[in-house]
């Protein structure tokens, strides 16, 4: 279990507890810092696996940090540790290529589950959070389900392993622009919103029941 982490968090209790309970389970915890430019910083000098971020850290945020590592094309993938559960918060997540979103409270229970996922390239997100969201749009119902095609349902469980859309392309051996359609007639199947994140958290959610 030797995958490189680099934990950032300006609370140091919280950040001391989860170095060492990380390190009692056998991770390699290579670094670790109490604010936002810290952990770039040390993010871009050892390419760590994961990182592990909280959201709200002086100078940068764990989100600024995880859009300057899509920006920039780093190999870290970034689990953000937050109280916060705003959906607009979470969309900015996803958009910016977060694996994993947990809860403070749930976080030490969390953590395992979500790294050997996010190492498997899977994302992960703490339960709780599913309820915070826009019930009406997010929540699965079976007739929904049965509206997809055959083909639809296998790009939504394709988004749900976020995949994006040219990934989904290569998979299946179609074009780009048959992706981005079977997207738009799922989401309209579905009866979301048209926020380029909707179907993606749609999917992450529901993911079991695909």
């Amino acid at each position: 279990m030797n995958t490189s982490i680099v934990i950032a968090d300006d609370h140091p209790l919280m950040l001391r507890g989860l170095t060492d309970f990380l390190t009692s389970k056998g991770y390699n915890i290579i670094g670790s810092a109490e604010d936002g430019n810290a952990a770039y910083n040390l993010i871009v000098k050892l390419k760590p696996e994961i990182a592990i971020l909280d959201i709200r850290m002086p100078y940068k945020t764990g989100l600024e940090i995880a859009e300057a590592c899509k920006k920039n094309n780093l190999p870290t993938k970034v689990i953000l540790i937050t109280f916060d559960k705003e959906e607009e918060l979470f969309d900015q997540a996803k958009a910016f290529n977060v694996f994993g979103y947990i809860l403070k409270e749930f976080a030490i229970e969390e953590i395992e589950t979500c790294i050997s996922q996010v190492i498997n390239g899977k994302p992960y997100f703490s339960e709780e959070i599913a309820s915070y969201l826009n019930a009406s749009t997010l929540n699965l119902k079976p007739e929904t389900l049965e509206a997809l095609t055959r083909a639809e349902l296998k790009i939504v469980k394709l988004i749900s392993e976020n995949k994006t859309s040219l990934d989904i392309a290569d998979e299946l051996s179609i074009s780009v622009r048959t992706v981005d359609k079977h997207r738009s007639n799922i989401v309209h199947k579905l009866e979301l919103d048209n926020k380029p994140t909707s179907l993606s958290i749609w999917a992450t959610l529901n993911k079991d029941f695909l």
